[in-house]
């Protein structure tokens, strides 16, 4: 267990043994081990059940379905998966559309400007063609902040709405603007 060794000065001294050579903390490191593996290993087996059961179900529809069906839901319930950079285009575009009602052309070019968010063109693209807005909606608060903030005439406002130099509205969204700007 402990050695005594007698020291230069005469005194005994006892020695022990290093932790780790020690009966307890090898107990310990398997109560340890046992722990974090068994919780692995659970982890394993319900990820293991749940896909098992996902298969299964996945199996039954398969089977149940036409052939023709199936290639029509899983190319339309499948999301493609697309890179981060896409995502971001895509985020930024939202809170342009969103907090600062842009056109959808706007918000092109706003993400591939060198001045402004520098996103490659088919990242830009794919924001644009995915974003959730109302494009009559932006229209018609772009104009309305024309009217009140700088008191333009609806024919100034529907140049502004779109003008290439302006807010690239389409004349339809621009025509939207201004048939509604006086409705309360």
């Amino acid at each position: 267990m402990s050695k005594k060794i007698v020291g230069d000065d005469g005194k005994t001294y006892v020695q022990k043994k290093p932790f780790y050579k020690r009966v307890w903390f090898w107990l310990l490191v398997i109560v340890v081990i046992g722990i974090f593996g068994g919780g692995l290993n659970s982890s394993d087996k319900n990820s293991a059940t749940s896909s098992s059961s996902e298969k299964v179900s996945e199996s039954s529809q398969k089977t149940s379905s036409s052939s023709e069906e199936k290639s029509a839901s899983s190319s339309s319930s499948e999301k493609p998966k697309v890179s981060a950079e896409f995502t971001s285009a895509l985020e930024k575009a939202t809170q342009y559309a969103n907090m600062m009602n842009m056109s959808k052309a706007g918000i092109y070019d706003q993400l591939t400007s060198d001045a402004g968010e520098q996103f490659p063109a088919d990242a830009a693209q794919y924001a644009v063609d995915n974003v959730k807005a109302d494009w009559n909606k932006n229209a018609l608060e772009k104009a309305k902040q024309y009217q009140s903030e700088m008191s333009m005439s609806t024919e100034a406002i529907r140049d502004q709405l779109t003008s290439e130099a302006g807010e690239k509205f389409t004349q339809d969204e621009a025509n939207y603007a201004i048939q509604h700007l006086n409705d309360n």
